[in-house]
This record gives structure tokens, sequence and C-alpha cells, in this order.
């Protein structure tokens, strides 16, 4: 039959060896040296092991002994932060996050997975909008922290990574070889401005054959082959494919995946949430192990 260690036994054992002694360690837990003494005594009995010996006025731990030590501080640390993580006031709530449609998959999915995982009391509010309006949110206060897609980092914000903006089509598609060059392009998208400077610099005749604020619009017209679009590298959906153009089309910029997050914010689970953002964009295949 399988035995339970008790944890309270465990903080006690700890004790007694960090603190030099059952005096100071009844001192530190605020109990009687008798009632320490019994909880080594009850691992002890439990375990039909020796776990201190005494050598003069000192309390030597055993083998035994210093196997267990080790164990029951990564226990201990484990049991803290499962019952810190349950019940702390501080480590539930709502957080009001913003990203752009173009960017919530595939990383936030399995971002939001282990943080939800590892938060069970918190709730995220997700919306998905453009960068423009992400930032006029969170100005206002509306948002906790945000993602956006810039050409630049302004300096209240921080760089998570940097993508090469790419030419996606139809999977065998061929129009983006017509000129006019067909665009399928979003009303409010960021790159929008950058990729018309492309091709106008290139002296690519063009035409916005598809204009909608609905990425799943855009895709569709993508999908049939009906005009083209640009995404960051990575981001493609499945129905669309990276255009090998060999120089036909305009090389473009790179992009900065941004984050904002509020000057001086010390919300615990905020600031859990901005650092699994730091760790999955900068290794979003280590983020999908987490929450798988």
């Amino acid at each position: 039959m399988k035995r339970n260690l008790d944890m309270t036994a465990l903080r006690a054992l700890l004790a007694v060896q960090d603190q030099g002694g059952v005096t100071r360690a009844a001192s530190m837990l605020n109990l009687t040296q008798s009632a320490v003494s019994m909880q080594i005594k009850r691992l002890e009995d439990s375990l039909g092991l020796a776990l201190f010996e005494r050598r003069g006025r000192a309390m030597v731990p055993t083998a035994a002994g210093e196997q267990l030590l080790s164990y029951a501080r990564r226990m201990l640390v484990l049991n803290d932060e499962v019952v810190g993580r349950l019940t702390d006031d501080d480590l539930s709530g709502e957080i009001r996050l913003a990203v752009p449609y173009d960017i919530v998959t595939p990383v936030i999915p399995p971002i939001l997975q282990a943080f939800l995982r590892a938060y069970p009391r918190m709730k995220v509010q997700l919306q998905a909008t453009h960068t423009h309006k992400a930032l006029e949110q969170f100005r206002n206060g509306g948002c906790d922290l945000i993602l956006t897609t810039e050409d630049y980092c302004p300096p209240e914000a921080e760089t998570l990574c940097e993508r090469d903006l790419v030419w996606i089509g139809a999977h065998g598609g061929t129009c983006w070889q017509e000129r006019p060059l067909r665009l399928a392009v979003g009303r409010y998208c960021a790159f929008r401005s950058g990729v018309i400077r492309a091709l106008d610099s290139a002296g690519i005749s063009w035409v916005a054959a598809v204009e909608s604020e609905s990425d799943r619009t855009l895709e569709a017209a993508v999908t049939c082959d009906m005009a083209v679009h640009t995404l960051l590298a990575g981001t493609e959906p499945a129905s669309t494919a990276r255009i090998d153009h060999g120089g036909a089309l305009p090389e473009l910029t790179r992009q900065k995946i941004n984050l904002y997050l509020r000057p001086n914010e010390d919300a615990p689970g905020v600031l859990a949430l901005a650092e699994m953002m730091r760790e999955g964009w900068s290794n979003p295949a280590a983020t999908k192990t987490v929450a798988a």
C-alpha cells in the first residue's frame, strides 16, 4: 500500500535542519519543542528510518535524512506554489488582452492554454483587433497588455521578436504573375502602406481586388487565387502558401511584434502572462510543448 508523507512534518524536518535544532525550529514554526519532535518521530516511524542523529547538542541528518531533505524542499515549493495559485486573491480576476488579428495564431492559443492551466482562477478577455485600435484601447486604459505589429519599437514598448513580411497566395496559384497585381488588403492593416510603397517603388501596377476588415474574407480571396496578400512569416493559414516569386515581387520589410505593459504594473497575473508572451514569441515550439 502506498504511503503519503505529511507536509507539516516535512516542514518541521526542514526547519530543524535549517535552524540548527529543535528549539529554534519550534520558535520559527510557532510550535512547542515536543510538537516538532513528534512530527519528526512520525516521519521516522512512517518510513522506518532514522532521519537525525545527535552529536553532542547538534542534530545531524543521517544519509536517509539528507535524501529526504532534498525531496522535501522540492515538494514544499510545489505545494506552496499550488496552494498559492489556487487560493491567492492576487492570482484571481480578469486580464484584458488585445492582439492583432494576423498574429492570434499560431502562438497565442498555446500561450493562453498554458497560462490558464497554471493560473486557473485568472480569466483572460482576449480581443482580436487591429494594431492601431489596440494601441488606442491601451492608452485609454481599456487593456492591461497588448501586442502590436509595427516597423519600429516605441520607448514604452518592448520587442518580442522580428518576423519577415512575406507574400502569400493560393497553393499552385498564378495570380501573382498578373499585372496589375490583384491585392487582398485589410482596411486597417498595419502593413498596407508599406506594401503599397514597395510596389510603387518597384514600378509594379496594382489594384485592390478585395478590401475587407475580415481576415477570413481576405483568406478566402487568396485561397481561390483571386488575389495575393501579405502576412508575417509563420502566421500563414494552411489554406495558403508563401509565394516563391523569384524577385518578381518586391522584398518587404521585417516587422516587430511589440509588447505593451503598463509602467509599474505589479499585478502578478499580468506579469506572468507577459513573461509567457516573451517566452512564446522567442521560442514558439517550446510554448506548444508546454501547452500540450
